[in-house]
């Protein structure tokens, strides 16, 4: 049996800097699609120059970021001391846990010619046993990324996060969960299979696609019902299209969401602010020197 749709949305503009966004998740149809509460996608665009100084450091509590770049280059700093660029096709992962400040460079790929930048960032919310923990960092590169190949020459699918049949990705798990990148070849289609109270949302950041014998459109955000069944996508056009799709299993404790900290009470999320303010969260420094990157 297929899964049907729940809602469909294009989301709403949340421009940031020179970065055309629109911000999918949280929308006015749901909060939160498995532990995946946050996804800005980074519309495809031109960047001529070389951004230095970053986007603008800020703090984060409670929740992991993950940042998926298709095309571009993303460098990032924060207050623990880690540091880490990416490249086309590749990610990063960043736990906040008990309080970190980051930062991130969105720049062109500065490996290829290309000059466009397009990508997403997630956050995935933390159980609440592990939002105490301390902050941790993972830079992904494209090669690293596991990528299978789909039956019938139909494409690949990469595993961002979670599982696939017997491979997982080096992001840590902390509760089901997974994102997968389908790149369908045309005239193909692909099935996936989930089961009872697994939630699922599909993106579609290239061209139109066929899920479950509805036809949407690119840039739409679609999430489906929470019964076990399939969702199988087709191409039936003369392209190769990409599809995004993320969840898991429902997150079951309370979500207290207030700027960029998620916890379980008001009374958590107002001791992240005063841990912030107190300074608790560090700073950003960079070539081993006292001098702040962003303050």
């Amino acid at each position: 049996m297929k899964k049907q749709t729940s809602f469909s949305t294009k989301g709403q503009r949340a421009d940031l800097g020179p970065l055309q966004i629109q911000r999918m998740l949280p929308n006015r149809y749901a909060d939160a699609v498995g532990p995946f509460v946050f996804l800005d996608y980074v519309a495809p665009a031109i960047k001529e120059t070389i951004n230095k100084n970053g986007m603008g450091a800020h703090p984060h509590r409670g929740i992991a970021t993950l940042t998926y770049i298709l095309q571009g280059e993303v460098e990032h700093f924060d207050s623990a001391g880690n540091t880490g660029k990416i490249y086309s096709g590749g990610m990063q992962w960043m736990k906040a846990g008990n309080g970190i400040i980051h930062d991130e460079n969105f720049n062109y790929d500065s490996q290829t010619d290309s000059k466009y930048i397009h990508g997403f960032q997630f956050w995935l919310n933390l159980p609440s046993k592990n939002k105490a923990e301390k902050p941790e960092h993972i830079a992904i590169q494209a090669n690293e990324v596991l990528q299978k190949q789909l039956a019938d020459n139909g494409g690949w699918l990469k595993v961002i996060v979670g599982n696939y049949k017997s491979s997982s990705s080096k992001i840590p798990n902390y509760s089901e969960q997974f994102l997968y990148h389908i790149h369908l070849e045309a005239g193909k289609s692909f099935t996936l299979n989930f089961k009872d109270k697994i939630e699922v949302a599909a993106f579609l950041p290239t061209y139109n696609a066929i899920l479950n014998d509805t036809e949407f459109h690119k840039g739409d955000f679609v999430e489906f019902d929470r019964n076990s069944g399939d969702i199988e996508i087709k191409n039936t056009s003369e392209k190769v299209i990409d599809i995004m799709l993320f969840g898991g299993e429902s997150y079951t404790e309370a979500i207290i969401a207030e700027g960029p900290f998620i916890m379980n009470t008001h009374a958590e999320i107002a001791e992240a602010y005063r841990d912030f303010y107190a300074g608790k969260y560090g700073e950003i420094k960079i070539n081993n020197k006292n001098e702040n990157y962003k303050k």
